[in-house]
């Protein structure tokens, strides 16, 4: 697929050639110090990669990208991300040089900008939410001892895992990864901690930074398949992202998309509607344990129509959708004046003892039998629902989500259910 990925350049993007050549890559830059200590370290045991004819290629293709961008700048690790395409078109640099042009905007919006400092700690937060949602036990942990993202994941994303893994790794690796969107990315970083996953919950703080230092075998046929599985349970919403690529239709986006079913394309390329999710404050995101889905999406996953429902999204066929169930933490009061076809409700100011343990009744026994299935939370007020699904968390309840919005987002839509007055 990276094979085809390259080849389909040529037809999309014109002749190549003659735009790599007028790129000047003679004229000194300030940069050139940092490619020339970088590209000696990158990928050295492959002897192609670390000839002086690949050093030179190296050097070309990497002062063309950043002579061609001058919006953004070089970061450690662009050389590692050059990494596989130089080595797949090692006889034909304007093509690595378009291939590496192409999947920056994709996969690494803006993380190549001077300061990017708001665009990665984005990322990380959603990265941070994503392990929640797959795996509260490890989540709760790590947050205990303080291994948070930061510590650890900025090479894996910063340059696509390529640091991290040998070009064979990253050959498997990107074959999937080019089938999905740009969130697929935080599927593969949660296999890779569910891979070390009992070594992780064994060890604290100082364990973990060490493990990470010298990052063990991992098992890429596995975590290719984990990260699927991974990718297919995640709302496409919940991967939001302020920072990630504009929307925009393109015949190679459109071309990629197509090639399989399972993976729904990127949230940010669906056209907005009264229903999608909203930009929230960065810090407003961070405060937040489990990510949140549009009303759209939740529309969509429960298959729910009615008068005020105009637009259908993309839906996933059936033998690959989630059951969801839908929790409403408002009061009986405002429920029984309306609320979601098929959601419970559990009030938030009486779900909770004083230790955080959930007070029984039939609608906790109800929630206590979805878990393992989606479960979108919600509200009137956002820092509620916020709180009640960090108690879930807590209680390693995995596949816990937020509806952005909360029931205002669905009141206008006419699908509440509102019981029949009493005669």
């Amino acid at each position: 697929l990276i094979k085809m990925f390259c080849g389909a350049l040529v037809g999309l993007y014109g002749d190549i050639q003659a735009k790599y050549d007028s790129i000047d890559k003679d004229t000194p830059i300030p940069t050139d110090r940092q490619i020339e200590v970088d590209i000696p370290r990158c990928h050295q045991y492959d002897e192609l990669l670390s000839s002086p004819e690949g050093h030179a290629k190296f050097r070309r293709v990497l002062k063309a990208w950043v002579v061609s961008h001058p919006d953004l700048v070089y970061w450690q690790g662009l050389d590692s991300l050059c990494a596989p395409f130089l080595y797949l078109n090692f006889n034909n640099e304007a093509l690595a040089y378009s291939c590496m042009s192409a999947f920056i905007p994709k996969y690494l919006y803006n993380f190549f900008l001077k300061d990017n400092s708001h665009v990665i700690q984005e990322y990380l937060t959603v990265f941070s939410q994503m392990i929640a949602f797959h795996d509260p036990e490890l989540s709760n942990h790590l947050n205990e001892i303080g291994f948070i993202p930061d510590l650890y994941a900025i090479p894996w994303f910063l340059t696509m895992f390529t640091h991290v893994f040998p070009l064979h790794k990253i050959f498997h690796l990107w074959d999937t990864l080019l089938l999905g969107n740009s969130s697929f990315p935080f599927c593969i970083g949660v296999a890779i901690l569910q891979q070390l996953r009992d070594r992780l919950l064994s060890n604290g703080f100082n364990e973990c930074i060490l493990l990470f230092s010298d990052l063990p075998e991992i098992d890429i046929e596995r975590c290719v398949h984990e990260s699927i599985n991974l990718f297919c349970w995640t709302p496409k919403s919940a991967t939001y992202r302020q920072y990630a690529q504009h929307p925009k239709q393109t015949s190679e986006g459109n071309s990629t998309r197509s090639l399989i079913s399972c993976f729904s394309s990127d949230y940010q390329d669906a056209s907005r509607s009264d229903l999608s999710r909203d930009s929230i404050k960065l810090n407003d995101l961070k405060s937040e344990v489990s990510p949140r889905i549009s009303a759209e999406d939740l529309i969509d996953l429960c298959d729910l129509t009615g008068p005020g429902h105009s637009k259908t999204p993309t839906k996933k066929t059936k033998s690959t959708k989630p059951k969801l169930l839908i929790v409403d933490i408002r009061n009986s009061d405002d429920f029984n004046r309306g609320h979601i076809p098929g959601s419970i409700n559990i009030p938030f100011g009486s779900a909770f003892t004083a230790e955080g343990e959930f007070i029984q009744c039939p609608a906790t026994s109800t929630l206590q039998s979805f878990k393992g299935r989606v479960v979108v939370i919600v509200g009137h007020v956002s820092k509620n629902a916020a709180q009640f699904t960090a108690h879930l968390v807590k209680n390693k309840y995995p596949r816990i989500c937020i509806l952005d919005g909360g029931i205002n987002k669905i009141k206008p839509t006419g699908l509440l259910t509102v019981p029949s007055p009493q005669i």
